[in-house]
């Protein structure tokens, strides 16, 4: 028999869940989207940030670079992983690439200005970023915070885009529009 393919609905609240669960809201997030939007509009509000990163998770690409980028750190704090990859995982190896190539392959779907936007944010760790990568606590997040990254990136292209379509009075409509074909692609 062949099993029913998992309902978006269903990943999704899976991700959220996860991030929630290891200590990343979505507005501390959103104050990463802030921070890097806020001085290219004046009119940028936070709600504006939070509803980008919200648009950003419905994606199944980035729900399934979370699904699968936190067991990985879960099982890494359970000490379930095979050696070498235990010992790397653990210490968040500094020649390990895997866990930005994960996070990087979800940024390309929002364009240069996400995949910049990722490097930064990669490279200084602000907000939630440099609380997970400090790996205090016995936690590791040698996979989350680059997601985090990926995150926030997604949501501040997208955003960087919608400011775009207000200041060029595009009608709600085609706004959702674009939004719609953004989810799809």
């Amino acid at each position: 028999m062949k099993k029913q393919p998992i309902k978006s609905h269903v990943v999704e609240k899976a991700a959220r869940e996860l991030l929630k669960e290891r200590g990343v809201s979505i507005e501390e997030i959103a104050d990463i989207v802030f921070e890097m939007q806020s001085k290219y509009s004046e009119s940028l509000t936070r709600e504006d940030c939070i509803e980008s990163v919200d648009a950003v998770l419905e994606k199944r690409e980035i729900q399934h670079a979370v699904l699968v980028g936190i067991e990985l750190d879960k099982l890494a704090e359970e000490n379930k992983l095979s050696e070498p990859l235990q010992s790397i995982v653990e210490s968040d190896e500094g020649l390990f690439g895997v866990d930005e190539t994960i996070a990087i392959g979800s940024v390309f779907g929002y364009g240069s200005i996400a995949v910049t936007t990722f490097g930064y944010l990669d490279k200084e760790k602000i907000g939630i970023i440099k609380k997970l990568d400090s790996k205090s606590g016995g936690h590791v997040h040698t996979f989350l915070d680059d997601l985090v990254c990926s995150i926030a990136a997604n949501a501040s292209s997208r955003l960087a885009h919608r400011i775009r379509d207000r200041e060029e009075h595009l009608d709600q409509k085609e706004i959702e529009h674009r939004d719609q074909e953004e989810r799809m692609a």
